[in-house]
């Protein structure tokens, strides 16, 4: 039997968990139940709770219900899509992390108490990202998004800056702009930083880290719209060249891969335990009929 280890420390974060409880306890009473956005970046998952019932909706379809039950996601929401929700008498079940409503708050606090238009708010994270619009919602949607240091331009660097970060990026990232930007703000200046970052999410990278060293070969399996996949595959690439991503389990039977070899699964934030229980039994599986 070839030797197989599931990663115990990926798959689903506290959010995600608690936004799928949610699901599958309000669909469990039978009633009709939207979702505000795709419940979490990873397509297999959201087919099963579309089986169950659960109705995926974007924002401008939102706009036009009433008297419904929604779902809002772990990501988080702007105060525009409450303000909808009140007017058109849609029930909320609200199933947004609690790390993202604290930082939400805070950049709030923030936006509110800044002196004048002097202080901008700064937000490293990805442009259009769910949890980004409801962070960049509490600024009245004058904060300014960084993604990278080729974002820099955005930003005033004769002005206080006040940076914060979506709660899944890169720590290494946050600190690298962190030390970008002390070196290009004017003296004059004021600038505050925040880490905001979710540590649940941030020790992902590490856990990888060592994984990816334990393993002779690592399949990554993953969603295609998740960010966080996509920088935590990366990242086991650079450390295990012998990384390869799959969206669905099937994909691992076209995978040229040594089954003799010590094989690591693991997987995002938004990756359930059955899909990585999935490729571990298509590998033991492909294993025993090459025997034969």
């Amino acid at each position: 039997m070839p030797n197989i280890e599931i990663d115990k420390k990926s798959g689903f974060c506290f959010g995600v968990v608690n936004a799928i409880s949610k699901a599958e306890e309000e669909l469990s009473k039978g009633e009709i139940l939207y979702c505000l956005g795709d419940i979490v970046h990873n397509e297999q998952e959201v087919e099963r709770l579309t089986q169950m019932g659960l109705i995926t909706i974007d924002h401008e379809q939102f706009k036009k219900l009433k008297n419904v039950k929604v779902l809002l996601r772990a990501h988080g929401e702007p105060p525009s899509t409450y303000e909808t929700a009140e007017k058109n008498n849609i029930t909320l079940v609200d199933a947004s992390c609690p790390v993202v409503l604290r930082l939400q708050n805070r950049i709030k606090t923030s936006f509110e108490t800044k002196p004048d238009d002097s202080t901008q708010i700064v937000i490293y994270g990805k442009n259009g990202h769910a949890e980004v619009n409801g962070l960049v919602g509490q600024t009245n949607n004058e904060a300014i998004v960084i993604e990278n240091e080729q974002d820099l331009h955005k930003i005033d660097f004769s002005k206080n800056i006040r940076l914060f970060s979506q709660t899944t990026k890169s720590l290494s990232g946050f600190q690298q702009l962190v030390e970008t930007i002390s070196k290009k703000i004017d003296k004059s200046a004021n600038f505050q930083h925040h880490d905001t970052i979710c540590r649940q999410v941030a020790n992902r990278m590490p856990n990888i880290t060592t994984f990816a060293k334990e393993n002779d070969i690592i399949i990554f399996v993953s969603g295609k719209k998740s960010s966080n996949g996509k920088v935590l595959y990366e990242h086991s690439k650079k450390i295990n060249p012998n990384t390869f991503m799959v969206y669905d389990p099937e994909e691992v039977l076209d995978l040229d891969i040594d089954l003799t070899k010590k094989i690591g699964i693991c997987g995002a934030t938004s990756t359930p335990n059955w899909q990585m229980e999935e490729v571990a039994k298509k590998l033991h599986n492909l294993a025993a009929v090459s025997k034969k």
